[in-house]
């Protein structure tokens, strides 16, 4: 009977067996057949069951699975299908958790959903799966510079900071604040001073998941995990009891901007004395300090001066009324951000932030410093009032003449009775400036014994200086510094008074206005730029349309407007047959198609999507005499504005095709070459993609700074803690960004070609090359800059390092630098991938 029993065991396992087998083999040919038939979603679930049913075939299948898994995925976000697409990820990774493909694929739809922390996890997890896997680590590289902004690194460097902090917070405690609150603790620095100091209880929280987890490590890493309590929390939300168990008798903060209040300090403060704070010890009163709350930094005074810096000029001003004889004047008013910061209702920045030490071209003050504003964050009625308070006017004598580009602010942040930290553009330090550019004036210019006059507000949690206008000496007008109002002799000194003043051209409202980024900006101001266009395409035009009078053609800028407009008055565009059409599809703001539009009879087609842009277009157009034919925007013309490059027409192909292929930062923009690959089949004989080609230029450097601004330096700077193995995890190797003719460096090697990008020959390309560089200066090699040469063709070409130029540079910063002597030879890895460029180092 036992015998019996288990041979019918063995049937029933081997029936099992078979079945299950059978299953698995219909579910493959049913999940090839979906995927001949582009079923993708039916193919992934029967590769699920087969999976599921089969576990010793994930290697067989694996890379059919990431395929079907990655299409389906496509078309569940095209659908809005987003939960079901992440529950697709999350079955993909419980069958290969270790994949780092999958992960990868994960942390992109993270990323384009906006779920940055959560995206970066996955990346993050793809690079230690597979330290050579160039997507992903391109993808955690761009996340990092997100999630960990590049400051913490400077800030962290920043020993005397550091140190400032520390006797700060050591003075607090050991005079009686024994319960501690860190506001925005980042990596956990400040709370690990005050637990060093003795402070009985430490609470610290942080809003951002990333900087939560690696401040957990942190504490950790030091061995204060029990000592100090982190919150993944803003400290709005914070509730006693249960988050802390009472009030605490300190809060120590680093949550300010370089404009001082562009963090929210004021509101955490605000709350923090209302909800979290012990109260505030009587002034006069000599009892324990204990028993009463206080705040690091205890108060801040704000100081301002007028200056004149042609490189903030050339980001928020168009300084000139004619580009490559496209006229610009009086058909439209450019400004940039800050400007529209001043009257919109939204809470925009209004303003933006410069290291002026390091500004290229230097800045030259116009006034003497002068103080702004004092603020006491150890008073609750103070700050509350600050909101409420109406806005003041300051006036700046002006000390020295010269053009007025901008109010450039700072402060003083007062920790402690002995201790401070300034961020003036005087003192070395980790910190930036605010910068309030100066736009819509008549008249720029200022000279000794003027008056720069502004008006201040707190607004919005940040610190407003708008209306920056400039008064004539022979005004004689009197500000004071915080009146509301103006202090006038009599009726005639007022009128006398506003007839001097400078105000903004914009006040007639006839003249269109255009908001532009100012980088946008600084491509108009780009002479250089747009006049190498313009020879470039005039080549092009006359090479494929050579019967074409060259006085319509405008080749140099001189042409006649008459004979151009007698030209394109003949008929329509689309019946003259000679018509070529040219697409620009650079992002930003782009005057390229209409300049293209003046040299002959052309259909040139903008990718600008702004409603607002393509108005300042129409208006420019209509400036220079176009035919409303000559100029159109191609993305009204597509059906699906995701298939940028196509055919202008069923029957036509593209004479110019303008790829933007260098990023303002430095980088090489992603998928440029699929994109020439693309643009390629879209031209006609003769046709031509601009640049054609573009050399990658680079240099060995010596740079501290780079080095202080990429990664922590060990624990010396941060005082003993071991804060650098967690915080380097999100160092990027390239800086983007940067100025080199301001960049603090020496050179140790010359220039060299690294390698060569042609988008019209793909067969010069190669993804990677070895180049040999001899060393001219010892030292310790620390950083590769790089730049660009673009070639519009073999006539014309823009150097990316050129003073004028719009573009910034960028750097490869080495983990380890590397010394060297005069006479040696380096051998430089260099490799490309989509918009990443590798440099690496061969001993």
């Amino acid at each position: 009977m036992p015998n019996s029993n288990a041979k019918l065991h063995s049937n029933h396992r081997g029936g099992r067996e078979a079945s299950r087998r059978e299953l698995v083999s219909r579910s493959l040919q049913s999940a090839q057949h979906c995927l001949e038939n582009q079923d993708f979603g039916t193919a992934y679930a029967h590769y699920l069951l087969v999976l599921n049913l089969a576990p010793e075939l994930k290697t067989t299948v694996k890379e059919t699975f990431q395929f079907t898994l990655f299409k389906w995925a496509e078309e569940l976000d095209s659908l809005a299908r987003i939960q079901d697409l992440f529950n697709c990820y999350e079955q993909a990774l419980e069958l290969y958790p270790n994949d780092e493909v999958i992960c990868n694929s994960m942390g992109e739809h993270l990323f384009r959903m906006g779920f940055r922390d959560e995206a970066a996890g996955y990346f993050h997890k793809a690079v230690k799966l597979n330290p050579d896997f160039a997507d992903a680590k391109e993808n955690f590289y761009r996340v990092a510079n997100w999630l960990v902004e590049r400051w913490h690194f400077i800030m962290l460097n920043d020993a005397k900071r550091n140190f400032t902090y520390l006797r700060a917070i050591e003075n607090a405690v050991h005079s009686g604040s024994k319960s501690v609150l860190d506001i925005g603790t980042g990596t956990g620095i400040l709370s690990m001073f005050a637990k060093k100091a003795g402070a009985s209880f430490v609470y610290a929280c942080e809003l951002s998941k990333t900087m939560y987890e690696l401040a957990r490590d942190v504490v950790a890493a030091n061995n204060m995990e029990r000592e100090i309590k982190l919150l993944h929390l803003k400290s709005l939300d914070i509730e006693i009891p249960k988050d802390i168990p009472e009030r605490v008798s300190l809060v120590v903060t680093e949550t300010v901007d370089a404009g001082l209040f562009g963090e929210g300090i004021v509101e955490s403060l605000i709350h923090a004395w209302e909800h979290l704070l012990l109260q505030p010890k009587p002034k006069n009163q000599d009892n324990s300090a204990g028993d009463y709350g206080r705040v690091i930094p205890a108060s801040a005074t704000i100081f301002g001066m007028a200056v004149e810096c042609k490189e903030i000029r050339r980001h928020h001003r168009v300084g000139m009324q004619e580009i490559a004889g496209v006229c610009l004047s009086n058909s439209v008013q450019f400004f940039s951000p800050t400007y529209a910061a001043a009257g919109s209702e939204e809470t925009v920045e209004p303003y933006t932030t410069e290291k002026l030490s390091r500004i290229p071209g230097g800045y030259r003050a116009l006034t003497e410093p002068c103080q702004v504003m004092t603020v006491d964050f150890n008073d609750l009625q103070e700050l509350k009032s600050l909101a409420a308070r109406k806005p003041w006017k300051l006036s700046l004598p002006v000390t020295e003449g010269g053009v007025l580009d901008a109010v450039v602010v700072w402060f003083v942040l007062q920790l402690d009775d002995e201790h401070s930290l300034s961020t003036s553009p005087s003192e070395e330090s980790c910190w930036e400036q605010a910068v309030y550019p100066v736009q819509g004036l008549l008249d720029y210019s200022v000279k000794t014994g003027d008056t720069v006059v502004m008006e201040v507000c707190c607004q919005d949690c940040y610190l407003k200086i708008q209306k920056i206008s400039s008064l004539p000496s022979e005004c004689g007008m009197d500000f004071s510094d915080r009146d509301d109002t103006l202090s006038l002799g009599n009726e005639a000194e007022l009128c006398n008074a506003l007839a001097g003043l400078q105000t903004s051209t914009k006040q007639d409202g006839s003249t269109p206005v255009c908001v532009l980024e100012s980088t946008e900006i600084a491509l108009l101001n780009d002479i250089a730029y747009h006049e190498c266009f313009k020879a470039a395409m005039s080549k092009v035009l006359l090479s494929l349309n050579p019967s074409k009078d060259l006085h319509s053609m405008d080749i140099d800028g001189h042409g006649s407007r008459m004979n151009l407009q007698e030209h394109q008055n003949k008929g329509s565009i689309d019946v003259d047959p000679d018509a070529l059409y040219i697409l620009d599809v650079s992002e930003g703001f782009s005057i390229l198609p209409i300049i293209a539009g003046k040299l002959g009879p052309v259909r040139a087609y903008s990718s600008v999507e702004k409603e607002q842009h393509q108005a300042a277009l129409n208006v420019i157009a209509e400036a220079n005499n176009f035919p409303k034919e000559t100029l159109e925007f191609w993305l009204s013309h597509l059906e699906e504005e995701s298939v940028v490059l196509q055919r202008p027409k069923s029957d036509k192909l593209w004479s110019i095709i303008i790829l933007d292929v260098i990023e303002t930062s430095g980088l090489i923009q992603q998928e440029v070459m699929e994109k020439a690959a693309i643009s390629r089949c879209l031209l006609h004989s003769g046709g031509k993609i601009f640049p054609q080609y573009v050399l990658v230029y680079g240099m060995l450097v010596e740079s501290e700074s780079l080095l202080l601004e990429s990664a922590v330096q060990g624990t010396e700077p941060t005082l003993g803690f071991n804060i650098a193995p967690f915080i380097n995890q999100f160092k990027v190797p390239v800086r983007v960004y940067l100025d080199l003719s301001t960049l603090p460096c020496v050179p140790l090697s010359k220039p060299a070609e690294l390698l060569r990008l042609d988008l019209m020959n793909p067969l010069l390309n190669s993804p990677s090359r070895e180049v040999k560089i001899q060393i001219c200066k010892s030292g310790r090699v620390t950083a590769i800059p790089f730049w660009y040469h673009i070639h519009l063709d073999e006539d014309h070409s823009l150097n990316t390092s050129d003073e004028s130029s719009h573009w910034k540079q960028a750097a490869v910063v080495l983990d380890e630098p590397i010394p060297v002597q005069v006479g040696d030879e380096l051998v430089l890895d260099v490799q490309h991938h989509k918009s990443n460029i590798s440099i690496t180092v061969k001993r």
